[in-house]
């Protein structure tokens, strides 16, 4: 007779069963007193579509009992359940779990302290009725039998090509073929979703082709993958801008999405009367007209570039051009460029011009914070997206889900230890920089990149080496003033000194993507979904008021049909999702009715 070990339960994991057990009980009693009774007074509940048809964080009891009480008898959610075992962290009990609404399927995770909750996720993650055609249900391929109307794989492919945007409508339409709408156009071609990605550029990928030699992605590869296909495990770490180019361009084709390349959006309208929008296209030279229900704005985080207005710009001699049309160092050997900006896209186009033998000066106008590749990854990334991450069953799924738990109001206080060890780690760094003259942050409240990266999506670079050119003084550095006035051949400077200058090239980054709204629909409209990114932190490019999530970005906004896609690959890749379940439940007729839409505080 063989002996079974019996395992009893962790305290951790008797404590969240019994917490689950209870939330659901009380669930499904409608008992919303009773459910309070199981969050702390500081709490935080964060949705994503299972509850709200919204991404929407309830902040304390208060506003979790005005969610409940509008969605509860909507959502009917049921069968709590723990998945796998809980941790304990500290005095946080903390656990993946997996529920059931009326229509669909969710996962999420719960911390809790003594005993009740201080951070919930709950994420739908399927539709029921609806299941991509993944795993069990993935398509099988060959047609077997004898059949004389039989239509191959290449055909059947070749008519949807010919017929979408012709004689067949496509439900949705992206603007923007970058790796946004391409993530996006995969998630939704999985899901049985029609859709035209439009994109100007001749070739997918072309919008990293097309941006400076040096450029490449600073964030590293666990944390960059692409919905469905992650990149192969012989992939660099940092991929280069041309590497990343013929991937999306590879991923276009494997994923079968309707790319229209060479095509402009001339403008768009919604037809309030047909329920659907007009969208005025140019493929090729030819006009055409497209009727989506949908449209999706995909034109990156940022919207149009940035250019500051100088006395005297229109005077100059040489060349001026913003980051995004800067074609690289090879034409500037020898000439004096003058980098103006501090961040990312400064430092990269400033170090390749340097490694060219140009001459380059960066005009630093304001503190910008500085943290070291390196140090990135192992302090802060390397929990989550790493090898020993991968190596520990942590796949980039759960990761994105793990670092969606922490809600924004709390995000400071997980991020600031790491900057702290970062600091003391890097101090030699930070005081060769300073005794440059480089004006470094840590952001307002010393939280760090990602929090900047959120509130404002700049002020920051990720060194990969242009700092000790810049500490060293292969770069020049002017730090603490400004542009007085652009001459021929010379800029003159806030504190009266003159640069000799051959280019200029405005690293000022970009504005709010309704800009993109504004261009194409209607300033109106841009008004009225008003300025996408942000969290009303109100600090520093943020202003108040206090909105709890992104704003505007993959989720409902004021103007019907019309959504935001962009941010940096992983939130392109994690939230491509719920923004696709929103659009399938709508083609489909599922009802979806959104809680906590944002109001609009700011136009731009």
């Amino acid at each position: 007779m063989t002996h079974t070990e019996v395992r009893t339960p962790s305290h951790a994991t008797s404590t969240v069963n019994a917490w689950l057990q209870e939330f659901d009980e009380a669930l499904q009693a409608r008992d919303i007193q009773r459910v309070l009774t199981l969050f702390n007074d500081e709490c935080y509940w964060r949705d994503f579509l299972a509850f709200t048809w919204n991404l929407k964080t309830c902040e304390g009891q208060k506003e979790i009992q005005a969610m409940l009480d509008a969605t509860l008898a909507n959502t009917q959610p049921t069968q709590w359940q723990l998945d796998g075992e809980a941790s304990e962290n500290g005095d946080t009990v903390e656990a993946w779990f997996t529920f059931k609404t009326a229509i669909a399927t969710g996962k999420g995770y719960l911390r809790l302290k003594n005993g009740k909750c201080w951070t919930l996720l709950t994420t739908m993650q399927a539709l029921d009725d609806f299941p991509e055609p993944r795993n069990h249900h993935r398509p099988k391929g060959a047609e077997h039998g004898a059949n004389k109307q039989r239509e191959t794989w290449l055909e059947a492919r070749e008519r949807e090509e010919a017929e979408l945007g012709y004689t067949r409508q496509p439900y949705c339409v992206i603007i923007g073929g970058g790796q946004g709408g391409i993530g996006l156009g995969a998630r939704l071609k999985q899901m049985g979703v029609p859709t035209i990605i439009i994109e100007r550029n001749e070739r997918a990928g072309d919008s990293w082709r097309k941006r400076y030699k040096s450029l490449c992605l600073h964030d590293p590869v666990w944390y960059d993958h692409l919905p469905y296909i992650p990149f192969p495990e012989n992939w660099p770490v940092f991929a280069p801008k041309d590497k990343v180019g013929d991937w999306l361009e590879m991923y276009t084709k494997v994923m079968e999405l309707n790319y229209w390349s060479s095509t402009t959006c001339d403008n768009a309208r919604f037809d309030e009367a047909a329920g659907e929008w007009v969208v005025n296209v140019k493929r090729n030279g030819e006009e055409i007209t497209l009727r989506p229900k949908q449209l999706v704005m995909a034109t990156g985080m940022s919207g149009m570039p940035n250019v500051p207005k100088f006395a005297g710009a229109e005077s100059f001699e040489g060349e001026q051009q913003h980051s995004s049309q800067h074609p690289g160092p090879d034409a500037y050997a020898g000439k004096k460029c003058v980098i103006v900006g501090s961040n990312n896209s400064a430092h990269d186009i400033a170090a390749a011009l340097w490694e060219h033998d140009a001459d380059v000066t960066m005009l630093q106008r304001s503190s910008t914070h500085i943290v070291k590749s390196d140090s990135l990854m192992e302090e802060v990334l390397g929990p989550l997206y790493s090898e020993e991450a991968v190596a520990g069953g942590l796949t980039h799924e759960k990761a994105d889900l793990l670092f969606a738990s922490i809600p924004y109001k709390v995000l400071p206080d997980f991020q600031r230890p790491a900057f702290e060890a970062i600091k003391k780690r890097d101090a030699e760094f930070y005081q060769k920089l300073e005794d440059a003259g480089f004006m470094l942050d840590f952001g307002d409240d010393e939280s760090g990149l990602f929090l900047k990266y959120l509130r404002r999506g700049s002020g920051y670079y990720i060194d990969v080496g242009a700092c000790d050119l810049v500490a060293n003084g292969d770069i020049k550095l002017r730090s603490g003033v400004g542009i007085e006035r652009i001459k021929p051949h010379s800029i003159t400077l806030t504190d009266g000194s003159e640069l000799d200058a051959d280019l200029i090239v405005y690293a000022t980054g970009y504005g709010s993507m309704n800009g993109w709204a504004a261009r194409l629909i209607s300033q109106e409209v841009a008004d009225k979904v008003g300025k996408c990114w942000g969290l009303g932190s109100d600090t520093t490019k943020d202003p108040g008021p206090w909105e709890g999530e992104l704003r505007n970005m993959w989720k409902p906004t004021q103007q019907e049909a019309l959504w935001f896609h962009g941010g940096n690959l992983h939130q392109s890749r994690h939230y491509s999702h719920y923004l696709a379940l929103q659009l399938k439940a709508r083609m489909e007729g599922l009802e979806t009715p959104v809680y906590g839409l944002q109001p609009v505080h700011h136009s731009s």
